[in-house]
């Protein structure tokens, strides 16, 4: 099970120790204890990095827009001491925005990062994958039948079970040891399902102006978000989180491969539940607000594996906080952009994402079937 991974890849594991009458290695000891101490400097300074960050740009959106703020200005519309415009532009219009922004880019930077360190595949992602299409039949067929009318949490409620369940259906055909080709075809077998779907129920919308709010809808976007948007994900984006956060340290174990992860004392069935449990629940509530958003989840944690040494658990918290830094500079982006009409969101991270994945494939091409 661990053939294919590189030694950076592995975590350490104990070796035994010295025999009789050996003398102690108290400098590899020593050395041993310097580079953990290093690693996890390196784990705190770049989590403040990305952190730091993902501030400045922050404040950088919510003074960018059709009325420019200087930063003192941004701080005292939050804190409610401005004018009353720059109060209600700041807290009404742009804040949402940024915090969809936060929310969508860690579920995703974090659920991306988890299942490749359950699946042990590089090339696993929600969006790649079909579970965040699958989300979007779940949010598409609960507009579609009306049941928001009924309450306003069946539509998380219907994206979170469609992505649990294409996350389960995943998860059943890598149990075995599949391939990395098996893994992509199945996700792609999986969206064009969902994509169809998706398609047919919008082929049979009795009303052509349903259509273009969901067609554009499942483009993917944070723009005209209230705070009523953030409130809803907002638990179910939290707890996600930290089902996936308390999935880390057996993350890094399972590296070594499921048996000797076992003997470790990772329970696999609870680490299996723990992810697709944490992956369900955050991307289907984001997606049940922004719509399918892409790649993130492929292509930060790639970027930062090598800061993390390799380390699954040690991965998530940044990949979120990475996620979230890439979705926020996407969507100021297509803010700075002068066109015709505004983009949307999906389309820029599929844009970036898409030919990043082909890197990707091209790298591994030796070890695909």
């Amino acid at each position: 099970m661990t053939a294919g991974l590189s030694a950076a890849e592995r975590p350490a594991v104990p070796g035994p120790g010295p025999g009789p009458g050996a003398r102690p290695e108290t400098g590899a000891v020593t050395a041993t204890g310097d580079g953990r101490a290093a690693s996890w400097v390196r784990q705190l300074g770049l989590v403040g990095l990305l952190t730091a960050a993902l501030l400045v740009l922050s404040l950088l959106s919510l003074g960018f827009g059709a009325a420019p703020m200087d930063w003192g200005e941004v701080l005292r519309g939050l804190v409610g001491t401005g004018p009353g415009e720059h109060r209600l532009i700041v807290q009404q219009i742009r804040l949402p925005r940024v915090l969809l922004a936060w929310l969508v880019g860690a579920s995703l930077g974090m659920s991306g990062a988890a299942l490749q360190g359950l699946l042990r595949n590089p090339l696993a992602e929600p969006g790649l994958l079909g579970i965040s299409a699958s989300a979007g039949l779940g949010a598409v067929l609960a507009l579609y039948f009306g049941l928001t009318a009924v309450s306003i949490w069946s539509l998380p409620a219907a994206a979170m079970t469609g992505a649990l369940l294409a996350t389960l259906v995943l998860y059943a055909l890598t149990r075995g040891g599949a391939s990395n080709l098996t893994l992509i075809l199945a996700g792609v077998a999986l969206s064009s399902l969902a994509g169809a779907l998706t398609s047919l129920a919008l082929n049979l919308a009795p009303n052509p102006a349903s259509v273009q709010d969901i067609v554009l809808w499942l483009l993917g976007s944070v723009a005209d978000r209230s705070l009523a948007d953030v409130h809803l994900v907002l638990p179910f984006v939290a707890a996600g989180a930290a089902l996936l956060l308390a999935a880390a340290p057996s993350l890094t174990l399972l590296t070594l491969g499921e048996a000797e992860a076992s003997s470790l004392g990772v329970h696999l069935p609870r680490l299996r539940a723990l992810v697709i449990m944490g992956s369900a629940l955050s991307v289907g509530a984001c997606v049940s607000v922004t719509g399918t958003i892409g790649f993130v989840g492929l292509v930060v944690p790639h970027l930062l594996r090598g800061l993390v040494g390799h380390r699954p658990g040690r991965l998530l918290l940044p990949s979120a906080l990475g996620g979230a830094l890439l979705v926020l500079a996407a969507d100021l982006t297509i803010r700075l952009l002068d066109t015709p009409q505004q983009l949307m969101l999906g389309v820029v991270t599929a844009l970036v994402g898409a030919p990043f994945f082909l890197v990707l494939v091209l790298k591994s091409r030796r070890t695909l079937p």
